[in-house]
């Protein structure tokens, strides 16, 4: 198991948090995504390590960007 918290910009309401909830779980190995909207903390758990690349992919998929981890 592996969490890791990135922080994503430009989220202001809870369809932002769908969305990048979304397009997060959706990455092979996700197990548990969870959205903090004031802070812009994403948090995620999977099942091993997951290529930051690929977590920022698919935050931009959703309209967003990730600030850093």
């Amino acid at each position: 198991m592996s969490t890791a918290t990135y922080t994503v910009t430009g989220m202001t309401c809870s369809h932002c948090v769908t969305a990048v909830t979304e397009e997060v779980s959706g990455l092979p190995g996700v197990t548990d995504v969870r959205v903090d909207l004031p802070s812009g903390g994403v948090t995620v758990t999977s099942d091993a390590p997951l290529d930051d690349d690929a977590v920022r992919a698919a935050v931009e998929e959703a309209g967003y960007e990730v600030a850093g981890r």
